[in-house]
């Protein structure tokens, strides 16, 4: 049965296992259209707001922004699923009805929303195809533990505003492809991470070495290249780490697998985010979640800044207070060193990356770049090679 035009707006409303979606810009232009007056200013108004929304796509297809809403919006039925809970018939039957309205939706023409409005003068035009949206959201569900649901299935990184996680829409793309040398050290990472995403036993891992090495990198690297089989990556800041053992009880929920990742992480003395990562390390029952491990980056091997004052204190169990300041390190499962590249492993990075931008090598002019900086590093390469780049034009 059609419910195009007559009956969708009132069919639009009511949406309750995909409620979400009624926020979404396009729904709120189609409803405003629906209701107004098919002369006023409001109806042209909801017509081009609508079609804004569908161009905001570079495939101007109303079909796939609709899919997309479908499969991208926190739902109950996820949530069950996530949790390897039972989904009631209810719910079934309500999901599978407001899908059929959302098929729906997802075809209609410029043409047949046209109807709606009196307006002389040509009008935006969008594209249509046609989506078995039910069969797509069943096989999301199917594979829920690679796909995810919500922004999970939409977004692979993510970052935490206050509490909540919010997704980062334009993460770093590198590649494993594109960073030489450290062959042991990436292969140890990916082995870990292949661990967690099957569900075995997988180490929190502590990177230190020079700064510019590519510690970073490679852990970004890694969740490119295995996020579609249920990989995501959730940084945090120091200064967050307090918000952990709330944080994996959340994910712990979730279906998919989380790289909690601190980045250049070093503590002060008596710093309390050195209590909280700590107590998480140590597996507290509150804080443990199998589908999670914390990657965390340093320049320093002990994380703990240290003054000559802090040596010669006057703490009565000194012995043990320096004991635990250059322990949390060993509460890491696994510590992998990125020590600084010599001469050849530098100028041989500097090579691939010339090659893959084509632009020529120089090896004198490489090392004269390196000295200038007083570091041979991943990092002075690429930023050599970028040099050559953008002088090439």
């Amino acid at each position: 049965m059609k419910l195009f035009p007559d009956h969708f707006r009132e069919a639009l409303a009511s949406l309750t296992v995909f409620r979400k979606i009624l926020g979404d810009p396009l729904i709120k232009a189609l409803c405003d259209l629906l209701e107004a007056d098919r002369c006023s200013p409001a109806a042209v108004d909801g017509y081009c707001r609508f079609a804004a929304e569908i161009y905001s796509r570079p495939d101007a297809s109303l079909s796939a922004y609709v899919r997309d809403l479908l499969l991208f919006c926190p739902n109950p039925v996820a949530s069950l699923m996530g949790e390897k809970k039972p989904v009631p018939e209810a719910v079934k039957a309500s999901a599978e009805r407001e899908i059929s309205i959302l098929q729906e939706l997802s075809e209609i023409t410029p043409e047949k929303l046209q109807e709606r409005i009196d307006f002389p003068a040509p009008l935006p035009r969008w594209s249509v195809e046609k989506f078995d949206l039910l069969n797509e959201f069943r096989l999301q569900m199917e594979n829920i533990t690679k796909k995810g649901s919500g922004i999970f299935a939409k977004y692979r990184a993510f970052r935490l505003s206050g509490r909540e996680i919010v997704p980062i829409e334009y993460p770093d793309p590198v590649r494993l492809s594109e960073l030489l040398g450290y062959e042991r050290e990436k292969e140890q990472i990916i082995g870990n991470t292949r661990a967690l995403i099957s569900g075995l036993p997988a180490a929190n891992i502590l990177l230190t070495g020079d700064a510019g090495t590519g510690k970073s990198s490679t852990v970004k690297a890694v969740v490119n290249e295995l996020w579609q089989e249920g990989l995501r990556i959730l940084e945090l800041k120091k200064e967050q780490l307090h918000d952990l053992p709330d944080l994996l009880s959340e994910l712990n929920r979730n279906p998919l697998r989380f790289i909690v990742f601190v980045d250049d992480l070093s503590f002060s003395q008596n710093d309390d985010n050195f209590s909280a990562l700590k107590a998480i390390l140590e597996g507290t029952v509150s804080a443990k979640a199998q589908n999670v491990a914390i990657y965390a980056t340093s320049n320093r091997r002990h994380l703990i800044k240290e003054s000559f004052s802090d040596r010669d204190g006057d703490d009565i169990h000194r012995g043990d207070t320096m004991q635990e300041t250059v322990s949390l390190s060993e509460r890491f499962g696994l510590h992998i060193t990125f020590s600084r590249p010599d001469k050849a492993t530098y100028l041989s990075i500097v090579e691939h990356l010339c090659r893959q931008y084509g632009v020529d090598f120089d090896e004198t002019d490489a090392e004269r770049f390196a000295l200038s900086r007083a570091s041979r590093s991943a990092r002075a390469a690429r930023q050599y090679v970028d040099s050559l780049v953008s002088a090439k034009g």
